[in-house]
């Protein structure tokens, strides 16, 4: 497999982080960066889920913190992620606390 140049996604805010890459092309999803203003407080979990497009019997769930007492996330694959069918990759934070978050997603272009 070959990759191309890596191409960032970022995100701020202070609500729930409700955030999509919705590749059109296939991808290798790298790293994801999280931080938050404070630690999360509350007891919810930040996730990382491949949406499939070809049904949900097929989703899957790649990565799930406990953000309680966490401040920051840096999360790598051992292994490339090849995300490919229009397969859509959801970012989800609750966030009940309100903390101001910064969140940097990673992936090359497969080629």
């Amino acid at each position: 497999m070959t990759t191309g140049k890596a191409r960032p996604v970022r995100d701020t805010g202070n609500g729930a982080i409700t955030t999509s890459l919705t590749p059109d092309v296939p991808i290798v999803l790298d790293s994801v960066r999280l931080h938050l203003s404070a630690a999360g407080g509350a007891v919810e979990n930040f996730t990382i889920t491949i949406d499939s497009a070809t049904d949900a019997a097929h989703d899957v769930l790649l990565f799930s913190q406990a953000m309680a007492a966490k401040q920051d996330v840096f999360w790598q694959p051992i292994e490339p992620i090849p995300i490919v069918n229009n397969d859509v990759i959801d970012f989800y934070y609750k966030n009940s606390n309100g903390r101001t978050f910064g969140l940097e997603i990673i992936y090359r272009r497969e080629i």
